[in-house]
């Protein structure tokens, strides 16, 4: 096994540079009592209702994951839970409080947006998104093949 010339932990940049971007954002959405998380967890919510496992997996999360996140907002009204077509599923629903909520916060999400783009410039921002799209098509089969192998 030979390592790349990667000058420290792949991880802990790539979490650093997140928790810094995440920390912009977040200072956006203050103003409208939102963190990130739930902004982009009411967003997705928004598209319409949805199963929790399809949620879980299209956030890449885990449904342990999702239920914490969606605690605070079940308890100020701006998402519900419903029963599904079997008794173990639940199905995610944006509530019109949540939709206002969405609206109002979509100005403070753009501002952290353009202050992002501003900051590091248009090819800075290209190249992340390219550069991350690539890496999740190289590793979300490598994720699913190691939990089948694990779950086998």
């Amino acid at each position: 096994m030979t390592l790349l010339s990667a000058p420290g932990c792949t991880c802990f940049a790539l979490r650093r540079l997140t928790r810094t971007v995440s920390r912009l954002y977040d200072l956006h959405m203050a103003g409208v009592g939102l963190k990130t998380t739930q902004f982009s967890l009411l967003k997705h919510v928004a598209a319409g209702p949805q199963p929790m496992a399809p949620l879980a997996l299209h956030l890449s999360t885990d449904r342990t994951t999702l239920t914490r996140n969606l605690k605070p907002l079940l308890e100020a009204g701006w998402v519900t839970l419903t029963p599904g077509a079997d008794a173990r599923q639940r199905i995610v629903t944006l509530t019109d409080a949540g939709h206002a909520k969405v609206i109002g916060a979509k100005l403070a999400w753009q501002a952290a947006q353009l202050e992002l783009e501003r900051t590091l410039g248009p090819e800075l921002i290209q190249a992340l998104h390219g550069d991350t799209a690539s890496a999740m098509h190289l590793l979300t089969p490598l994720l699913e093949e190691k939990s089948h192998a694990n779950h086998a």
